[in-house]
């Protein structure tokens, strides 16, 4: 018998999934059967199309027989039907029936070759339509983030406002791909998202995905969009046309904050400049890296460690977004220092949890979410171990201080912001020309309530802080 192939992540949950129907199938072909139809695989998130392809599978059958009923004289002569095969025949078959048992295909899985299926599912939509979402498309989604209708309302605007300038209320956060490649344990989607390894639905245009995102935002309260935050939920990264997409958001002056799991390092290397790219450095080591973002791949950790590698030699504004979790990953302080070390971002966002409440698929509770105090010790620690970093902002209300590069701090004065009309200029230069640039062609000065230390903690002087019940908002 042939030695067993490896599987990758997303195959061995397939199999686990129809370990019944597989093992099944094994012992009749052990029993010298033949199949009459192929055997029927399906994934654990694909409730909506199983009905469906079953009731194809069961009129294919019910025709084959209806055909069987006819030549019923001739229906052992039919080399498609189970039969019981003479005892005097070549002993090998029993051999080469369990091969046929053993060699299950996942390489060619679909129910129905001549569709493609769509990534949004009747089920997927009405459960993210019911948080919140506006679907774009087959695949994409946006949603009005709550300091989008803070800043709105003069309230103030989310640690992007304060580390990078950017107007909360004209900042889109949306997604090309809901799927993902992990299923992190603090996700505040819930995992209601699909997930994979690999792009295997239709795929929508950039344009269409683009107008039909721009047009529900603005259904959703919000104005004129000057920034998009590609990050929401799933992988942005997976798009087969994100370069297109990037490119076209660049065109009407929308600046690109692109977010990835660091899981598909291939897509970072051929990724043209964004306005700023993120890594999502969950964890430190491989243990906890697995434990906290449940990857579906096997080799998530050489992933991630090319990932890096990659970022590394990317010349626009790359960041590190680090996620503190009591518990899982709050130790890991030397570890950290070594892969920043490794990959030489601009910036590092070191952000405590969120916590999202009770699911059945995380065990994340407030016991893991950190108090401020503990996530400004945690970057404190770290950049004791970093020689050319040190702390430049902060959000005290999103629990999150920003890590930068001493190249970003000229005269003693920070540079984290960002001139967003002079990094337009120069991404259509590229386009136009190739000529490459770097993040230090677009810094702007950073105001003084953003710093670390400040008296507004990151809260900016123009907007009005609302209390409400004595409690700050």
């Amino acid at each position: 018998m042939t030695a067993s192939k490896k599987l990758s992540s997303e195959e061995l949950s397939l199999l686990l999934f129809n370990l019944v129907a597989i093992k099944l199938s094994k012992h009749l072909l052990l029993l010298k059967a033949n199949n009459i139809l192929p055997l029927y695989l399906t994934e654990e998130d694909n409730f909506d199309h199983i009905q469906s392809d079953f009731l194809k599978w069961s009129l294919q059958l019910i025709k084959y027989l209806e055909d069987c009923s006819s030549k019923f004289s001739s229906l052992h002569d039919n080399k498609r039907v189970s039969v019981w095969r003479d005892e005097n025949e070549n002993s090998s078959d029993a051999e080469d029936a369990e091969n046929n048992a053993n060699n299950v295909d996942f390489t060619n899985v679909t129910n129905d070759s001549d569709k493609i299926k769509e990534m949004l599912t009747p089920t997927l939509k009405k459960s993210l339509t019911k948080q919140g979402y506006h679907l774009v498309g087959t695949h994409s989604g946006v949603k009005i983030c709550r300091w989008t209708k803070s800043m709105l309302r003069g309230r103030g605007g989310c640690y992007k406002h304060t580390f990078y300038g950017i107007n909360s209320h004209q900042c889109m956060e949306m997604t090309p791909s809901l799927a993902c490649a992990n299923k992190c344990v603090f996700c505040w989607r819930h995992h209601s998202n699909p997930v994979g390894t690999e792009w295997k639905w239709k795929t929508d245009p950039a344009d269409k995905i683009l107008f039909d995102s721009l047009e529900g935002h603005k259904k959703m309260e919000s104005s004129t969009v000057r920034h998009c935050a590609l990050s929401l939920v799933g992988e942005p990264i997976m798009y087969p046309h994100i370069n297109e997409l990037i490119s076209k958001m660049h065109s009407l002056n929308i600046s690109t904050f692109l977010v990835t799991n660091a899981q598909f390092p291939s897509a970072i290397e051929n990724l043209i400049p964004v306005t700023q790219l993120y890594l999502s450095v969950d964890a430190a080591s491989k243990e906890s890296l697995k434990e906290i973002d449940r990857p579906l791949f096997r080799d998530f950790w050489q992933r991630l460690m090319n990932s890096i590698d990659i970022l590394r030699d990317k010349k626009q504004r790359t960041v590190y977004r680090l996620t503190l979790v009591n518990r899982y990953n709050m130790n890991e302080v030397s570890q950290y220092a070594a892969l920043i070390k490794r990959g030489q971002p601009d910036f590092v966002e070191v952000k405590g949890v969120t916590y999202c409440g009770d699911s059945k698929n995380s065990k994340i509770t407030m016991a893991n979410v950190p108090w401020h105090a503990d996530v400004v010790d945690f970057v404190q620690q770290l950049v004791f171990q970093l020689d050319d970093y040190d702390i430049a902002a902060e959000h005290e209300h999103s629990n999150c201080v920003l890590i930068a590069k001493l190249n970003f701090k000229i005269n003693g004065q920070w540079y984290t912001w960002i001139d967003y009309e002079k990094f337009f200029s120069l991404a259509e230069r590229f386009k136009k020309d190739g000529i490459s640039f770097t993040s230090y062609d677009y810094m702007a000065k950073t105001p003084d309530w953003a710093l670390f230390g400040a008296s507004q903690r990151g809260f900016d002087p123009e907007d009005q802080r609302w209390y409400r019940k004595s409690k700050i908002w």
